[in-house]
């Protein structure tokens, strides 16, 4: 069976919040933490964006979970040489416990600074240059780096683990995901698609672990848990390349008023049909993910994090 853990939204919840939602994961049964970086959330309902660096920090004293960042994006908006430092740092906290998670980004994000927001293919190029970065700075020597996308001059990181930091990469559609299997140590991606796995390990990934990211809206109110899913969270089946492209908050609104309920209900377990949320897992285990990752989109976490642990976590082992 998959590993099962928690994912931390850090669209939708404050810094205290995600710790406090860390621990009732570890105390429910979770096993590992997966969380977002984001500038912005997607919508202004979400309503937060706390910046990830700080929140781990605080994880690594509230919990003993091993921590994924899912994902983070080290090409625009922040330097790859300084995600090196922040990921080494995080990983001294967590003893070694922590894997940073990286994709192409969004625009939603990357925009802030007024830099242009490039295609898919040059996005990849930045992509896996700040990934060659990174490791470089990993090792602990000095780095000189004078790139196509990136300069480093003179650089070297102090505080690190004594392993380098797992680099996972995540993709979405064959292309990405083949370019996640040639320089990836890991997988990250967010449907139960086996075709996409499959594509992973031939593309280089072998036996290299898959993470995946599932929502649900555990409520006793199943219609109640649908509007809530899809207030907050109508922009996770937008389709083409609207994830990528558009820039702000209030663009992913409008968007989503397009998105049908029942769509969302395909996406989103709701309800605490235990069976219900059981079969979604099930969907991933049998796509061949080794990592599940669980976000409860709902204002019930007491019930969720005990339906979980009492209902749901026990016939997965």
């Amino acid at each position: 069976m998959a590993s099962i853990g928690y994912f931390l939204s850090c669209e939708q919840y404050g810094p205290k919040e995600l710790v406090e939602q860390a621990r009732a994961a570890e105390r429910a049964g979770f096993e590992r933490l997966w969380i977002s970086d984001h500038f912005h959330p997607w919508n202004d309902e979400q309503g937060q964006s706390p910046f990830v660096w700080s929140v781990i920090g605080a994880l690594s004293e509230a919990v003993s979970l091993p921590v994924t960042t899912a994902v983070t994006c080290p090409t625009v908006r922040i330097h790859p040489a300084v995600i090196a430092q922040a990921a080494a740092t995080a990983a001294v906290q967590l003893d070694g416990r922590f894997v940073l998670g990286v994709g192409s980004g969004e625009a939603l994000n990357e925009h802030i600074l007024g830099d242009p927001w490039p295609p898919v293919a040059e996005r990849l190029a930045m992509l896996e240059e700040a990934v060659e970065v990174i490791r470089l700075l990993h090792r602990g020597e000095q780095v000189s780096h004078n790139g196509d996308y990136y300069v480093v001059q003179e650089a070297q990181i102090y505080t690190r683990p004594e392993q380098p930091v797992p680099i996972y990469v995540s993709g979405f559609g064959p292309q990405a995901t083949r370019f996640a299997g040639r320089i990836g140590d890991g997988y990250c991606t967010v449907v139960p698609d086996a075709d996409l796995v499959r594509t992973f390990r031939e593309s280089g990934g072998g036996d290299k672990p898959v993470q995946a990211g599932m929502k649900v809206c555990w409520d006793a109110d199943r219609e109640a848990a649908l509007d809530r899913a899809h207030r907050l969270w109508a922009n996770d089946v937008l389709p083409g390349q609207l994830a990528q492209t558009l820039p702000r908050p209030q663009d992913f609104a409008a968007a989503m008023t397009l998105v049908p309920h029942e769509q969302v209900a395909e996406a989103i377990v709701c309800g605490d049909d235990p069976q219900a949320h059981l079969a979604r897992v099930q969907a991933y285990v049998d796509a061949g993910v080794d990592e599940v990752y669980v976000q409860q989109v709902g204002e019930d976490h007491e019930g969720f994090f005990r339906g979980w642990s009492e209902q749901v976590l026990p016939k997965l082992r």
